[in-house]
């Protein structure tokens, strides 16, 4: 239950945090970043009476039934929420702020700013094996099938919205929306990677037996022991191979500066673990 709570409140966070992206950096300035967001503002130029908000939640219905029927139930109830979430976030904030209303009207500001913005909350949402809907279902499908990252995935997807929003806007206008997709999709891939990376550890240490014991008891986690050789020396020694995450390295760290300040520690960044103690193999 805990988890599951975590998963929808990672969720929510995410698409509150994409619909602030929208409402006040993207949609006022046409930027059409891709997606249903992005079809939904081109629509919305021509047809101001139906909301960004409004459209984004009735073409979401088509492409969720999609989703649902390709990826599963699991992901499909995720999604759901995450789109009509962000849909009905949106349709509310157009009721009570004009749409015209920006942070800024720098094309290229807003364009930087609601992009960065934006993968920052569609990434806390794709991270939890979710999606904001539309055309990042098909990403997710794309990802899922064919093994890209989702950012790349999403890339391909909205480049044939960005394309429209040229044709129906500005040159200028198009050129600003791809912009925002191409970073979006760098940033997506970033944030998923920071929220998953963990540090993988490699400890050569006269007091491995207490450090084993350190890292199984104390920190609750596997750790596996290899047997090898000095190349210089020729003794034999124990090398221990662990995965922790950020606030265990640290805590193991000190703990072997205390009982052995001349232990060789070897560590580099595992941008994604799966297994017991951590994601779920089944969720890929």
């Amino acid at each position: 239950m805990k988890i599951k709570l975590k998963e929808y409140f990672s969720i929510t966070i995410g698409f509150i945090i994409l619909a602030i992206a929208i409402k006040f950096f993207l949609a006022p300035n046409k930027i059409a970043a891709g997606g249903i967001t992005g079809i939904a503002i081109i629509i919305n130029n021509f047809i101001p009476k139906l909301s960004v908000g409004i459209l984004m939640f009735f073409m979401n219905v088509i492409l969720f039934i999609i989703g649902f029927i390709v990826i599963g139930g699991k992901f499909g109830a995720k999604t759901l929420y995450a789109a009509l979430g962000l849909s009905g976030l949106i349709t509310l904030l157009d009721k009570f702020i004009p749409s015209n209303v920006a942070v800024t009207n720098d094309l290229l500001l807003a364009t930087i700013f609601g992009t960065l913005i934006s993968g920052i909350g569609m990434g806390l949402v794709f991270n939890q094996n979710s999606s904001t809907g539309g055309t990042d279902i098909i990403a997710k499908i794309i990802s899922k099938f064919f093994h890209f990252d989702i950012g790349k995935s999403l890339l391909i997807v909205d480049l044939i919205v960005t394309i429209a929003a040229g044709i129906s806007f500005t040159p200028e206008l198009g050129m600003y929306g791809l912009l925002a997709v191409i970073l979006n999709g760098f940033m997506i891939d970033m944030v998923i990677e920071g929220l998953n990376s963990c540090k993988a550890v490699v400890v050569m240490s006269s007091k491995n037996e207490s450090i084993n014991r350190y890292i199984i008891e104390e920190l609750d986690r596997g750790c596996t022991i290899f047997e090898g050789r000095g190349a210089y020396s020729g003794n034999s020694i124990s090398v221990l191979y662990t995965v922790l995450d950020r606030k265990q390295f640290i805590k193991l760290k000190n703990y072997i500066k205390e009982i052995d300040n001349r232990a060789f520690i070897s560590v580099n960044e595992a941008h994604e673990v799966l297994g017991e103690g951590f994601k779920d193999i089944i969720e890929e």
